[in-house]
């Protein structure tokens, strides 16, 4: 076992997105070749405390190993089937990190971090921050494009920094909406109805909703605000909705388009984690000349960013002239049965197995060539 990559896997987390979390880590640790890897479970309650398993050398049979090993509640000490995670710290700390304590318990570090977290406090440059602070290897975005990817505000402003077309949009705080709710809708009121209210930094569509008059629009951005302090409110556009996914890190690739034809009104959480109905059609029945602009762009997008790793873009593609807005990106796509990034990569001919193996190497690279930076602290 000496020659495996120890892969720190991290999920859950405190975030709307914890059980989707737990969907994708046990996805993922399903697909992993455990001849070339060792993995170690990081789980995160949804309360923030950090508890770690044994190394792993088959991945677990469902979600509730996951957690405790046999449902026992967050908070309590793992109990039943499987392996038991142990309580480390409500805040997992850089050493315990790096020296693999409380995980293996053997004294070999983590020789990279996978975090699976969505959302708030895993997908927003937080935990990034922390690993970039341990000195830790991590899969994915780094600390800007993590934050940056997360809240669509900031993004909508690189992506207009770099020429990317974008639908209207208006945005405005929980301190913005109190002071003047009338002026805030007026000025929402410009973009015209239906339109759509969004948390400024979440995904997964939670606590997204489609308003269709005054009424409905305030009661949205009251809803927005259960879940951000910032909301932004977009224009409808009568489009298909197509995605790419780009993969690598100075430089990207782009896979084949897929589209994506809701089960719902529009691709809510329920379309895309619950009932499984939404068909996605891949790739997508796209001109070339369409094929070629949207993986394009989707490498623009990723580049504005300063991405590194893996994130999906998705875009708007409007019936009426077939003019292709960005929509936004999404800096750790899910690995679910039912997500759209590892079946595009499929298409293009990079496999679930590969695709991991990839990640890491990339993980992997970034981390070394950022070795060279002279940070101006001595030895």
């Amino acid at each position: 076992m000496g020659n495996k990559i120890r892969v720190g896997l991290v999920y859950g987390g405190r975030s709307g997105e914890h059980e989707v979390s737990l969907q994708t880590a046990l996805a993922v640790l399903k697909a992993f070749d455990y001849g070339k890897y060792e993995l170690i479970p990081f789980y995160i309650t949804h309360s923030g405390q950090w508890r770690s398993g044994p190394l792993l050398q088959a991945p677990p049979a469902a979600v509730a190993e996951l957690q405790f090993g046999g449902g026992a509640a967050d908070g309590e000490a793992g109990a039943g089937a499987g392996y038991a995670l142990q309580p480390v710290l409500r805040g997992m700390s850089e050493s315990m990190l790096a020296e693999g304590e409380g995980a293996a318990g053997d004294g070999k570090p983590v020789d990279v971090m996978f975090p699976l977290l969505h959302g708030t406090f895993g997908e927003d440059g937080t935990i990034q921050g922390l690993f970039e602070m341990a000195g830790l290897p991590y899969v994915g975005a780094g600390v800007l494009a993590s934050a940056v990817g997360m809240d669509k505000v900031a993004m909508k402003t690189m992506f207009a920094q770099a020429g990317l077309p974008q639908v209207g949009y208006r945005h405005f705080t929980r301190f913005g909406w109190k002071q003047d709710r009338e002026a805030r809708l007026d000025e929402i009121e410009e973009l015209g109805y239906p339109c759509f209210v969004k948390p400024a930094n979440l995904g997964s569509s939670v606590g997204v909703s489609k308003a269709r008059n005054r009424d409905e629009l305030a009661a949205a951005i009251e809803e927005a605000l259960r879940f951000d302090r910032k909301v932004i409110v977009e224009e409808f556009v009568d489009a298909r909705e197509i995605e790419v996914s780009v993969l690598g890190n100075d430089e990207p690739r782009a896979s084949v388009p897929g589209e994506i034809r809701s089960s719902n009104e529009f691709y809510d959480y329920k379309a895309k984690y619950i009932d499984g109905k939404s068909e996605m059609e891949i790739p997508a029945n796209l001109s070339q000349e369409v094929v070629d602009a949207v993986r394009s762009m989707a490498v623009r997008a990723f580049l504005a960013i300063d991405g590194s790793g893996l994130c999906r873009a998705d875009f708007f593609l409007r019936r009426s002239d077939g003019a292709l807005f960005i929509n936004e990106v999404n800096t750790m796509p899910g690995f679910t049965p039912y997500s759209m990034y590892p079946l595009m990569w499929k298409e293009t001919g990079v496999s679930y197995q590969e695709l991991l193996d990839t990640l890491i190497r990339l993980a992997l690279e970034r981390y070394e060539e950022k070795q060279s930076i002279d940070y101006g602290g001595g030895n």
